[in-house]
C-alpha cells in the first residue's frame, strides 16, 4: 500500500507505540522471512481462528500484549498508545467500533489473566475472539475517544482479498492528498 507492505508499516507503528519490536504471531513455515529480525511465534493450539492467534500472543509474553491483526493498516500510533495506556484496571482493554459487534478483538490490550478463560474456550472449541470476555475484567475505548483517530471503519478496515488491497490504496491515496 503506497510502496509500503502493509506488515512492515504495521511493525513500524507498534514499534512507535511500545518502543519495542512486536512478535509476530503466525503458522506459515516461512513467517521468519516475513519480516527479518522479528520474533515469530506459532499458535500453541492451531486452527483455532483469531481466539487461538490471541491465545497465542497472551501466552508467548509477560504482562499485557498489544495485540493488531496484521491485515488493518490504517491504525494510528496515538489509537495504539490510547489502548496501552487505558489497560491498567483491565484484563482487557479494546476500542469500540463501527463494526456488528460493536468493538474490535484484533486492535487490543490483552493481559495474562486472559490466558485461562481463553484456554476454557479453546477447549470447548468456541473460538470467538471475544467469547470469553464473561470470565475477565473488560474495558472500553468509548467510540467518541476512537472516532478522535479517525473513522472507526476506515481505521479497523480488514485487507482480506485483492479488492480489499485496491480499496486501501484508494483511501491511502485520499489520506495523502487530503495532507
Amino acid at each position: 500500500m503506497g510502496g509500503e507492505r502493509i506488515v512492515d508499516r504495521l511493525v513500524g507503528r507498534i514499534k512507535a507505540a511500545t518502543g519495542q519490536a512486536p512478535t509476530l504471531i503466525a503458522n506459515a513455515q516461512d513467517a521468519a522471512t516475513w519480516v527479518p529480525g522479528l520474533e515469530v511465534v506459532a499458535d500453541p493450539r492451531p486452527n483455532c481462528g483469531s481466539l487461538g492467534g490471541l491465545y497465542a500472543a497472551v501466552t508467548a509474553g509477560e504482562g499485557p500484549v498489544l495485540v493488531l491483526a496484521w491485515d488493518m493498516p490504517f491504525v494510528p500510533i496515538k489509537l495504539l498508545e490510547a489502548l496501552i495506556n487505558g489497560v491498567a484496571d483491565y484484563d482487557v482493554f479494546l476500542p469500540e467500533s463501527a463494526g456488528r459487534r460493536g468493538i474490535e478483538p484484533l486492535c487490543a490490550v490483552y493481559g495474562p489473566a486472559c490466558a485461562a478463560p481463553m484456554a476454557e474456550r479453546l477447549d470447548d472449541e468456541d473460538y470467538q475472539a471475544i467469547g470469553f470476555h464473561d470470565a475477565v475484567r473488560v474495558g472500553r475505548l468509548p467510540i467518541e475517544t476512537v472516532r478522535t483517530f479517525g473513522d472507526p471503519e476506515e481505521l479497523f478496515f480488514n485487507v482480506n482479498a485483492a479488492e480489499d488491497l485496491t480499496r486501501a490504496e484508494e483511501l491511502w491515496r485520499e489520506r495523502e492528498s487530503s495532507r
